[in-house]
């Protein structure tokens, strides 16, 4: 790496709104065996930019890498209904750049959820057509390649924001949770590409730290590990960390578990949660209140790392939430 390079990777563009709240959830605890001063929920679904979420923290490195190093053009990865994409976009919006969004399959489906936002912020999307993750990738390469024929000077995004740089934006985090709560006992995080875990490792130790797998990656640990000892200096294993395996049938699928998560918080806090994501998070709490994991009398931070708009692009989550409507009783 180049001593230009180096210094590009040093800088951080401001995308979010800082501090997130800490707020209390008392009935959440009482209602998963808490006591009811136990549970704190860390709101980073209230990160200002494009609707908001977890991957602002790290779009704030990789981007202000990116565009130390000149980019016009933000390219990366994800589902169709990725939130990563979706701030991405948004952030290419607020910088004054072009974003493209590589997702598997072809177009034609719903266009609700994220993919609705992605088109109101602007992105183009290139369809890869029936790939894995690392086809993906090399059609990620390959529209970046195209770009540059044309003239223009794009950077590639990693899938979920997660390396090393974007987990730096968690490290912060969790400074952020230890000025908030300086007692914390266990910080409860959803794991998708694995940079969120591995940057609160680097800050709060794999002690404190209790990642909930839902399924974006086939071996999560070796992923969170490598990021976290990169981005704190000190070596963490896969075997000192937490996960508890929230996956389900696969990812993208709404387990029973998470579905009763997403109501028993919408009805205990008002607090809303996505399928894929935060409601497979607060499944793996309660597993780990049931299974002595996680005791009453210590404090407990849930993560909430956003991704609403995901909801409304899931019609299986939207059919379970409105199977809740209850009727009033016509008058006697």
């Amino acid at each position: 790496m180049s001593a230009d390079t180096a210094q590009a990777m040093q800088r951080r563009v401001g995308l979010g709104t800082w501090p997130t709240p800490l707020e209390p959830a008392p009935r959440l605890a009482a209602a998963i065996g808490l006591e009811p001063a136990d549970l704190w929920v860390k709101r980073d679904d209230l990160t200002g930019l494009g609707g908001g979420g977890n991957k602002i923290r790290k779009l704030e490195w990789t981007v202000g890498a990116a565009m130390a190093e000149g980019a016009d053009t933000l390219v990366t990865t994800g589902a169709p209904q990725s939130n990563h994409a979706r701030l991405t976009a948004a952030a290419a919006a607020r910088l004054g750049l072009a974003a493209v969004l590589v997702f598997p399959g072809a177009p034609g489906g719903r266009g609700s959820g994220n993919l609705a936002l992605d088109g109101l912020f602007g992105a183009r999307v290139a369809w890869a057509g029936d790939v894995d993750a690392n086809g993906l990738a090399t059609a990620a390469s390959e529209v970046a390649a195209r770009l540059e024929a044309q003239g223009r000077r794009p950077a590639l995004i990693p899938f979920g924001g997660s390396s090393s740089l974007g987990a730096r934006g968690y490290a912060g985090c969790g400074r952020e949770v230890l000025s908030q709560a300086p007692d914390v006992r266990t910080v409860v995080v959803a794991v998708g590409s694995g940079g969120t875990m591995a940057g609160l490792v680097a800050a709060l130790g794999p002690e404190r730290v209790l990642g909930v797998d839902t399924g974006a990656l086939s071996e999560p640990a070796p992923a969170v590990a490598a990021m976290a000892t990169e981005t704190g200096g000190t070596a963490v294993t896969p075997a000192e960390l937490t996960l508890d395996d929230q996956v389900g049938e696969g990812y993208g699928t709404f387990t029973p578990a998470a579905a009763h998560a997403l109501s028993l918080a919408a009805r205990t806090e008002g607090l809303v949660l996505d399928p894929v994501y935060t409601a497979r998070a607060l499944a793996g709490l309660v597993a780990a209140v049931r299974d002595g994991t996680i005791v009453p009398g210590r404090k407990t931070v849930f993560l909430h790392t956003g991704g609403l708009p995901g909801l409304f692009g899931h019609p299986t989550a939207i059919t379970h939430a409105e199977q809740g409507l209850g009727e009033f009783p016509p008058a006697v």
